[in-house]
């Protein structure tokens, strides 16, 4: 998987604690910024799926018609 570099500026406060935690656990400053990322990235996916399905709600179907077209049974 190739990778890209990003520069970020980060207040002192946050890349003091940043580093700490990095020297801590013996994981790099990246490691913990990519799963920051990732995490808010989904979180964020999410919130704006849920806001677009509210305001363009598309062909709403019944649980009972939702079961059928599944071949589900209760």
């Amino acid at each position: 998987m190739s990778s890209n570099t990003v520069a970020v500026r980060l207040q002192e406060e946050l890349n003091q604690r940043l580093t700490s935690l990095a020297t801590k656990t013996g994981r790099s400053k990246s490691f913990y910024i990519k799963q920051a990322l990732i995490r808010y990235l989904e979180d964020m996916e999410d919130t704006y799926l849920a806001i677009d399905r509210i305001e363009n709600p598309g062909e709403r179907v019944s649980m009972e018609d939702a079961k059928r077209i599944l071949d589900v049974e209760d």
